[in-house]
């Protein structure tokens, strides 16, 4: 935090990247401390109300959350016939496990965090995201290493979403975007799962990650889908992605996936619809070229290429 003097005004400093940053003035600090894992802040903005801060990086805020969290889940959950059993890795606030609950046709959600503090943290500060959606029935919560579940575990899933930290920010959430994560993703999937995930920032400049996530993604799986939405408390553009075997997301009218979103959703969206999902994917030239000319593959031996 920062202090401007005159009115002992708080400020959050967030690094979008080492060359940008955005300041925010700080109403008030929830919570502050750490976890085994990481340090976690609660604190509330001026601008984007309470904020999920994850080793002093904005992760969730309470005004643009549903900007992100739809983008990361509807558009695989809705290109899925059928969604029935779904994976969440990450997603500890539990506005990912929110959306994915409001599809009609979910009937088992396995959730791993490994950080349960963290996860009790959100639960208790920021229930605007979670809504309860943790005390559903049919979400199985579980506190581990959900590389070492997957590995252990022969279940397959329609949908997997992966929804960690940036691979460059350190710990050990960077072991599930190596190829050989997403290849053990591909085998727990069914013949016609997708998984969905983010793939770091899109903004100009900081364009590595998002294109190397990509390709390493292009390296386990037949079908990959990059994509982007504008999500202000991140700086910007930021990047996800969908990978599968069989499924195309742009074989989806607009009007289909509206219909899909009227039949099988049962709470109101605000920021994925049918002309949105089309335009997510429509990725400007100078994205198309980055991702075209890097070759980089991220695996288990070597992880942190990008530094």
């Amino acid at each position: 935090m920062e202090e401007e003097d005159p009115n002992k005004r708080k400020w959050f400093r967030d690094p979008i990247n080492p060359n940008f940053v955005q300041l925010h003035r700080v109403r008030d600090i929830v919570y502050s401390g750490k976890t085994k894992f990481q340090s976690v802040d609660i604190i509330h903005t001026n601008s984007f109300g309470r904020c999920l801060v994850l080793d002093g990086k904005i992760q969730s805020s309470e005004q643009d959350e549903f900007i992100y969290h739809e983008a990361l889940v509807h558009p695989s959950m809705i290109t899925h016939p059928r969604p029935r059993r779904v994976f969440i890795a990450g997603g500890g606030e539990g506005a990912t496990l929110r959306e994915v609950l409001a599809h009609h046709s979910v009937e088992r959600v396995v959730m791993i965090d490994i950080d349960q503090e963290a996860v009790d943290i959100c639960r208790r500060f920021l229930p605007s995201m979670h809504q309860d959606s943790f005390e559903d029935n049919r979400v199985e919560l579980l506190h581990r290493d959900a590389r070492e579940y997957l590995t252990n575990s022969e279940q397959k899933f329609d949908v997997m979403i992966i929804d960690l930290t940036d691979p460059l920010e350190g710990g050990p959430s960077y072991l599930l975007y190596t190829q050989q994560f997403y290849r053990l993703a591909g085998e727990r999937l069914d013949s016609e799962g997708i998984l969905s995930l983010q793939a770091g920032c899109c903004c100009w400049g900081e364009l590595s990650t998002f294109a190397a996530i990509n390709n390493t993604l292009h390296s386990a799986f037949p079908r990959v889908f990059p994509y982007q939405a504008d999500i202000p408390s991140f700086g910007g553009l930021w990047g996800f992605a969908l990978a599968s075997q069989q499924l195309d997301p742009l074989s989806l009218s607009v009007e289909e996936v509206d219909r899909q979103i009227s039949a099988r959703v049962s709470r109101s969206l605000r920021f994925y619809d049918g002309l949105t999902h089309q335009g997510m994917f429509c990725l400007p030239l100078y994205l198309r070229q980055e991702m075209a000319q890097g070759k980089s593959i991220i695996t288990d031996e070597n992880p942190l290429f990008l530094h």
